[in-house]
């Protein structure tokens, strides 16, 4: 990724840049706000939310997950606006944890959008930068995370009581940190081709597009919500469950539904929720909104 990105070296400069309009703030704002709410929106994902039920979770169902969405969008615009005009990481963490308080003040103290709001919010940021000017507009919403913010993101305050931290202290995950500190590969090399290939199985089916890259994604990644709720023995278990559904045609037979809603079961029975992987599906659907409906015209 260094080399590609070395390749952009002839953008603007922080001087050159300019902020972005109130529109453009808003549009992507919008976007991300469209995608939260399509993977809520997303059934079945196994062990999650959703506008069906509320999966392996007693204390937050779907209207909790709206409240949080309309309580973080203004946060997602700031972000938005703090890229496009080249704030450095310390200014995010602090709108990040402002966005935060308002999701537990609308949920009653339930972390529902925390990994959302710190991945998807660092892509807005991201897509702020490159209306902005500080990036090139061809270079991916990653790529750009990683240019502008990826030495400061690891090196930031470790939140000792959350669940994540704890999964990472006590079996080395990456988490989300190292996610976004990497530029989002899983997103780039799991969600956004499973995305596509859902598509190609399920042509007209958008749901089950999304289906299959969430189960792509819980095939692949080191989920700390998982490790938190399950340790190792969990985490393998919801990664080989998820792979024999994909293995088995994924998205692209005519049961698939019934064949996720089993899996779907299965981890609801073992209090299994991959909430990384969740995070990551929103962060996929806005990757590729955003090159489809914002940036493509700008090249």
């Amino acid at each position: 990724m260094t080399a590609a990105l070395a390749r952009h070296s002839h953008q603007r400069g922080p001087s050159e840049a300019r902020s972005a309009n109130v529109y453009e703030a808003e549009a992507i704002a919008a976007i991300a706000v469209r995608c939260l709410l399509r993977e809520l929106e997303t059934w079945p994902k196994p062990g999650l939310v959703s506008h069906v039920d509320s999966g392996s979770h007693s204390d937050m169902n779907f209207g909790t997950f709206q409240r949080s969405v309309a309580a973080i969008k203004p946060y997602l615009h700031a972000l938005t606006e703090a890229g496009a005009k080249g704030r450095g990481m310390g200014r995010l963490r602090i709108i990040g944890l402002e966005a935060e308080a308002a999701m537990f003040a609308a949920t009653g103290g339930i972390n529902t959008h925390r990994g959302a709001i710190f991945g998807l919010g660092l892509l807005c940021a991201a897509a702020g930068a490159k209306v902005g000017g500080l990036a090139d507009p061809t270079m991916p919403l990653g790529d750009v995370v990683v240019r502008l913010w990826g030495r400061n993101i690891l090196d930031g305050p470790v939140q000792l009581h959350s669940h994540g931290g704890e999964a990472r202290r006590h079996y080395g995950a990456g988490g989300a940190r190292a996610e976004a500190a990497q530029g989002f590969l899983s997103v780039y090399e799991v969600g956004l081709p499973a995305l596509q290939w859902g598509a190609l199985i399920a042509p007209g089916d958008t749901e089950a597009a999304r289906v299959q890259a969430c189960f792509a994604l819980i095939a692949s990644l080191e989920d700390t919500n998982l490790l938190h709720r399950g340790g190792m023995s969990g985490l393998r278990y919801a990664q080989y469950a998820a792979r024999v559904f994909l293995d088995d045609g994924g998205v692209g037979t005519r049961n698939w539904r019934e064949r996720a809603n089993v899996v779907h079961q299965s981890f609801v029975t073992r209090r299994l929720s991959p909430g990384g992987s969740a995070d990551l599906l929103a962060m996929t659907l806005f990757i590729q909104a955003c090159e489809a409906e914002f940036f493509s015209c700008r090249r």
